[in-house]
């Protein structure tokens, strides 16, 4: 199904997801501040990463709808 195809419903869970995933980000980035363990930082690093990523792919998504 291409995008421009999306119902309505599909578009605000999309929104939904996409609220989600920059709360992680957000809170991900708050985070590697505060933490100490090189481990965590690193996870917490790709973490953000691949939030990030997925902000961008969800709202190329959003554009398209």
């Amino acid at each position: 199904m291409a995008a421009k195809d999306l119902a309505m419903h599909e578009k605000l869970e999309v929104h939904e997801l996409l609220l989600f995933k920059t709360a992680c980000v957000k809170k991900g980035t708050a985070m590697l501040e505060l933490v100490e363990d090189k481990d965590l930082k690193k996870i917490l690093k790709e973490d953000v990463e691949a939030s990030t990523n997925s902000v961008k792919e969800l709202s190329k998504i959003l554009e398209k709808a």
